[in-house]
């Protein structure tokens, strides 16, 4: 699979990451793995993407990725703090300087009115700094999936060049 529209954004975001001798990792529920994938389309990636894990079930969000229990129990797998979890916990398991993690409802099924099909949170840690994106992409399971991939590596870029 390739996806011209990110290949520029993903070649530039893996440049800004060599340049500033940074390395990736991602935690990936709802996309299955989708921006690991995008991002190893790049020849040379493994000069700043480290790897990924995807968590797609809550037991290796728990065991592998370090979500708390309770953060899962209180908030939901779909939720703003089990983003910054997953995203610190890929950043602590991966050792990387970069992490970018997804958990969403990709769909058709799984939504509700709270959490809709196309609610997704993308939590970011670059280096201390942590913080999340929400978004209730539209389209079906692909659609989701896709704009969620290119939400994270879009934003990862932005963020690093400003």
């Amino acid at each position: 699979m390739h996806i011209p529209e990110l290949s520029a954004e993903i070649s530039e975001l893996g440049e800004v990451l060599r340049q500033k001798k940074y390395m990736l990792g991602t935690a990936e529920s709802c996309t299955g793995g989708l921006i690991s994938m995008l991002l190893t389309e790049v020849s040379g990636s493994s000069d700043w993407f480290s790897g990924a894990i995807v968590s797609y079930a809550n037991e290796i969000k728990e065991k592998i990725v370090h979500v708390p229990h309770e953060t899962l129990v209180q908030y939901g797998a779909v939720s703003k703090e089990t983003a910054l979890a997953m995203a610190q916990g890929v950043q602590s398991a991966l050792d990387v300087d970069v992490a970018v993690s997804v958990t969403g409802i990709a769909g058709p099924t799984g939504g509700s009115a709270e959490k809709p099909v196309g609610t997704v949170w993308i939590g970011y840690a670059i280096g201390t700094q942590l913080f999340t994106q929400h978004h209730v992409f539209s389209g079906d399971r692909a659609d989701v999936r896709y704009q969620t991939a290119m939400a994270a590596i879009t934003t990862l870029l932005h963020e690093l060049t400003r």
